[in-house]
């Protein structure tokens, strides 16, 4: 093992205990988190470079578990580039929590003989979940290339991790306003519908911060024959120029009226801040109203935005 991983490794155990594969003796399922007399919450978290990151993540995930999510998934860079970190870091949190847990996987850069050897690992570590995307390309590259002897879709991926993986769960995404390579939203819901049928236990959604966009995207799923449970997937705002950027490489629309009140703290995050923590409130709430099966939260390894939104707002149980 490189030196680098030695010392990331030791830091994952020092904020979360020895890591090493254990038996799965009680296995929950996607159905059972979002089933009708339940409600499931979850967080994602991405893997930190640094050690000092490490610890951070494990101190805010420490506060988040607080609210009790049903799980916790964990993104991993652009190509695979922390495909090991990813299995380090959601391994430690299933580890230390008792909590199930999601890796991302994706189509870029791999073989299916890879994925197979990568999605058995997650199992042997306990990761019950697996949240299946086709990818971005690679930092520097524009379109996606798929990789021979792997993947061009996300359905393709569905289908082979339900074919060699049956117990896994398999999370996939939707777009309420729709995948950027998308030729139209139809086009878009069509892809969606191919994934569920491949064997998708659920569907979260891109972030988005209108509502009627979620709304009206849901109800075209139901009418096209989507049956398994759409949940929101919300970031909460802590700063204007960040999601400014994120909201433009994801496609998201940002409401004029929200984005007006940003610029009148500009140059004060704490101002920001709070605009940011009341509208997520204010969204989660009107969600909670639609009868939405659970919330995930995107919470950049941090917590306090996302912890004030759900001390304003209890989730049902």
């Amino acid at each position: 093992m490189a030196l680098a991983a030695c010392h990331r490794l030791h830091a994952i155990e020092e904020a979360a205990g020895s890591i090493g594969p254990w038996e799965i003796t009680s296995l929950t399922t996607l159905a059972q988190i979002y089933g009708p007399e339940n409600f499931g919450l979850s967080f994602e978290l991405f893997p930190p470079k640094t050690e000092a990151g490490i610890k951070s993540l494990f101190r805010h995930a420490d506060r988040l578990v607080d609210f009790q999510p049903a799980y916790m998934t964990c993104t991993y860079g652009a190509g695979g580039s922390t495909q090991n970190r990813t299995l380090e870091i959601i391994s430690g949190v299933h580890k230390k929590y008792n909590l199930s847990v999601a890796t991302h996987l994706t189509c870029v850069g791999s073989t299916a003989e890879q994925l197979r050897d990568y999605v058995q690992r997650a199992w042997e570590l306990g990761v019950e979940f697996v949240v299946a995307l086709r990818g971005d390309p690679p930092q520097g590259e524009t379109k996606f290339q798929v990789t021979s002897g792997g993947f061009a879709y996300a359905n393709e991926l569905v289908e082979f991790i339900r074919s060699e993986f049956p117990e896994m769960g398999i999370v996939v995404g939707g777009y309420p306003e729709t995948h950027q390579e998308a030729v139209s939203p139809e086009a878009d819901l069509d892809n969606l519908k191919r994934k569920v049928d491949a064997g998708a236990d659920v569907i979260i959604t891109q972030l988005f911060y209108d509502n009627a966009e979620f709304f009206d995207f849901r109800e075209r799923a139901l009418q096209l024959g989507v049956g398994v449970p759409i949940v929101p997937g919300l970031l909460p705002v802590t700063n204007g120029a960040q999601i400014q950027r994120i909201a433009a490489l994801c496609g998201a629309k940002l409401p004029p009226q929200f984005v007006g009140d940003l610029q009148k703290h500009d140059g004060d995050p704490h101002g920001q801040f709070e605009v940011g923590v009341e509208f997520a409130a204010r969204q989660t709430e009107s969600l909670l109203a639609s009868a939405v099966p659970g919330v995930h939260f995107y919470v950049l390894n941090k917590s306090e935005a996302t912890e004030r939104v759900l001390r304003a707002v209890p989730l049902p149980k």
